[in-house]
């Protein structure tokens, strides 16, 4: 099992369980994400983002600041540093690139390399992945491109016995467009603005759900 940690601590998931992050811009739907992957980092377990919109430099900066006193094995796939031409694109065992969000056969290819390296070279059998976001694939290819591609994604994830986390910006397409994607997840963990003006979040679809949780 894997433990949500932080806002959804009493929640347990089973290997190869894939989670939708949904909720407005700017909602902490990021932070959310990386808080569950410290959760594994501080039982020792491996981490991956894929991320579309930081650098890997970014999201490794980034991310240290949400494990305290460890040391995390955290593997990157960028899509972002060879589209935009800035920074240096050197790939190392942990850190990998794609040539843009379009190129969704490279990001794939990509993640299961470092989803070998954890297993095979760092003995890590339980790891958690992040994809944030795809709101970002789906300005660049159209649903069906990219639903397919997540179908591949989350069957990576489930037999590799993952957790695996992917953020979308609901208010950014179409009631039709995040129904559709929805078919593809296990659970959904829907972030709003409450009354008071600060954010909550909850999960359907996993052991019943939870209420509202301020985040």
């Amino acid at each position: 099992m894997y433990e949500l940690g932080a806002v959804f601590s009493d929640v347990d998931v089973d290997p190869g369980t894939n989670i939708l992050v949904e909720g407005p811009p700017m909602s902490g739907k990021r932070e959310l994400g990386f808080d569950v992957l410290a959760r594994g980092s501080s039982e020792g377990e491996g981490v991956i983002v894929v991320t579309t919109k930081d650098s890997a430099d970014r999201i490794i900066e980034d991310y240290a600041e949400h494990v305290d006193g460890v040391e995390p094995v955290i593997a990157v796939v960028d899509c972002v540093t060879k589209q935009q031409g800035m920074g240096t694109a050197t790939e190392s065992e942990l850190v990998r690139y794609a040539s843009s969000p379009v190129d969704l056969t490279g990001i794939g290819i990509e993640l299961s390399e470092l989803l070998r390296a954890l297993y095979q070279q760092r003995n890590l059998t339980r790891n958690r992945i992040l994809l944030h976001s795809l709101s970002t694939l789906l300005m660049y290819s159209d649903l069906q491109t990219v639903f397919r591609f997540l179908h591949v994604f989350t069957g990576r994830v489930q037999s590799a016995d993952a957790l695996g986390l992917f953020v979308v910006d609901s208010s950014a397409h179409d009631e039709q467009t995040v129904s559709t994607l929805k078919q593809l997840f296990d659970g959904i963990l829907t972030v709003r603005e409450s009354e008071a003006g600060d954010f909550e979040a909850r999960l359907l679809g996993i052991d019943g759900g939870t209420d509202w949780r301020t985040l």
